[in-house]
C-alpha cells in the first residue's frame, strides 16, 4: 500500500513546494556551515545569496508574495520579480560582480521584511486574532509564522553584520530557520487541504500560469548565462561553474515540484516526482554553496538530461508530421507553423548544449554562449506562442458557448 502511495498525485500547493525548497536550502546551509567553520570544506557565499534572491523572486512572480506581504500579481510586480531573479542569477555566476548589492537586498528582504510581516500578523484583523479564534491547526500557524518572521529578522542582521556570531553559531541559527520554514510549509499544506479557499486569495491581473512563468525564468537564466559567458571566455570576468550547475538543478527541482515538468518531458506530479524534485534541489543547493564538490557528476547529469530531452522533443515534434503529413490545400494556422519551428530549434539547441557539457572543447566557449543565448530567446518566444494559443482556444470556446 505504502509502495503505491508514492505514485498517487501529490496534493502539494505551489506555495508549500517553494517553502519546502527554501527550508531545505537553510537546513543544508546550516549543516554545511559546521565543516566550513573548521576549514574542512570551502564555502561560496555568493552561491547562497544568489539562491536566496532567486527564491524570493520566484515567490513574487508565481504567487505575488513579497518579503513585505501579499500583493496582487500585476505586470510591474512581475517585472520587479524578474529583475530580482536576474540579480540572483548573476550573483551565483559571477563572484563579487555586484559587490554589496545582493547582501543589502537580502538584508532588506529578511530583516525589515520579517519585521513588517510580524507586525501585520499582530495588527491585521484576518491574522492573529482570527487564528486564535479558530484554534486547532491555526495555533500551529501562529507558532510557525512567529518563528519564521523572528528568525528572518535575525538572519537579515547576520547577513549584514557577519561578525555578530561565530560561523558555528550562524550554522545553528540556519538549521533552526530551516526547520521553522519546513514546519510552516507543512502547517500551510494542512490548512490549504482543509480550507482550499484560503489558497491564493489574490491571483492578480496577470494571466500567466506557473508553467509559463517558469519558461520565462528559465529563458532569462539562459539569456544571462549566454551573455555572461562571452566576457568569461575572454578572461574578462571570473565564473562559478558549480553555482551555475547548482542553480540549474534548483530550477529543474522547482519545475518538478510545481507541475511535474522535467528536462526530459512532463510526468504525473506524484509523490515520487516530489521526492526526485527535492533530491535535485538538495544536489543543486550543495553545488551552489560548496565549490567543486559536485561539478563532475552534475555536468554529466545535466548534459545527459539535455540530450535525452532534446531527442524526445525532436521525436515528438517530427513523428506526427511523418505519420500524417498535412493535407495539400489544408489551412494550418500560422501560429502552429511557428510552434513547430520553435520546438524543432529548441530540440536541436538542447542536444547541442548537452553535448558541449559532456564533451569538453566540443564547441568553443564563445559558441556555447551563443547557443545558450539562442536557447533563452527560443524559450521566451515559445512562452509567447503558448500564450497566443491559449487566447485563441479561449476565444473559440467563448464563440462556441455563445452559439449553443
Amino acid at each position: 500500500m505504502a509502495k503505491n502511495r508514492i505514485f498517487n498525485i501529490a496534493d502539494l500547493p505551489l506555495e508549500v513546494a517553494i517553502l519546502l525548497i527554501a527550508g531545505l536550502m537553510m537546513l543544508i546551509t546550516g549543516i554545511l556551515l559546521f565543516p566550513v567553520s573548521t576549514g574542512a570544506l570551502p564555502y561560496y557565499e555568493n552561491g547562497l545569496y544568489g539562491l536566496l534572491l532567486f527564491i524570493f523572486a520566484l515567490q513574487i512572480v508565481t504567487l505575488g508574495k513579497t518579503p513585505f506581504g501579499d500583493m496582487s500579481r500585476s505586470k510591474p510586480l512581475i517585472v520587479i520579480g524578474v529583475i530580482i531573479a536576474a540579480i540572483g542569477i548573476v550573483t551565483c555566476f559571477i563572484p563579487d560582480l555586484l559587490s554589496q548589492i545582493p547582501r543589502i537586498l537580502l538584508f532588506i528582504c529578511f530583516a525589515p521584511g520579517g519585521f513588517l510581516l510580524l507586525l501585520q500578523m499582530f495588527l491585521s484583523q484576518e491574522k492573529l486574532r482570527t487564528w486564535v479564534k479558530y484554534g486547532g491547526i491555526f495555533k500551529h500557524l501562529i507558532v510557525g509564522c512567529g518563528a519564521v518572521y523572528v528568525l528572518s529578522i535575525l538572519i537579515g542582521l547576520l547577513i549584514l553584520v557577519q561578525s555578530m556570531l561565530t560561523t558555528a553559531m550562524t550554522a545553528v541559527v540556519g538549521l533552526i530557520f530551516g526547520v521553522a520554514i519546513i514546519y510552516l510549509a507543512l502547517v500551510l499544506r494542512k490548512i490549504y487541504l482543509t480550507y482550499p479557499e484560503a489558497e491564493n486569495t489574490n491571483p492578480g491581473t496577470v494571466e500567466l500560469s506557473t508553467d509559463k512563468m517558469m519558461l520565462l525564468i528559465t529563458g532569462v537564466f539562459m539569456l544571462l548565462l549566454g551573455i555572461l559567458l562571452i566576457p568569461v571566455n575572454l578572461s574578462q570576468l571570473p565564473f562559478s561553474g558549480n553555482a551555475q550547475l547548482g542553480l540549474l538543478m534548483v530550477i529543474f527541482a522547482i519545475q518538478m515540484l510545481a507541475s511535474g515538468s522535467t528536462p526530459i518531458g512532463p510526468f504525473p506530479r506524484n509523490w515520487l516526482m516530489i521526492i526526485f524534485g527535492l533530491l535535485f534541489a538538495a544536489l543543486g543547493i550543495i553545488s551552489s554553496i560548496i565549490p567543486g564538490i559536485l561539478v563532475k557528476p552534475l555536468t554529466i547529469l545535466i548534459g545527459v538530461l539535455n540530450i535525452i530531452g532534446g531527442c524526445i522533443t525532436l521525436v515528438k515534434t517530427l513523428l506526427p508530421r511523418l505519420k500524417k503529413p498535412p493535407k495539400s490545400g489544408g489551412q494550418v494556422p500560422p501560429i502552429l507553423h511557428k510552434l513547430f519551428a520553435t520546438q524543432l530549434i529548441m530540440g536541436f539547441l538542447s542536444i547541442l548544449f548537452g553535448s558541449s557539457m559532456l564533451v569538453s572543447h566540443l564547441l568553443p566557449g564563445l559558441i556555447v554562449g551563443v547557443v545558450l543565448f539562442a536557447n533563452g530567446c527560443v524559450l521566451i518566444y515559445l512562452m509567447s506562442i503558448l500564450l497566443t494559443l491559449d487566447k485563441m482556444i479561449s476565444q473559440k470556446a467563448g464563440m462556441s458557448d455563445a452559439s449553443s
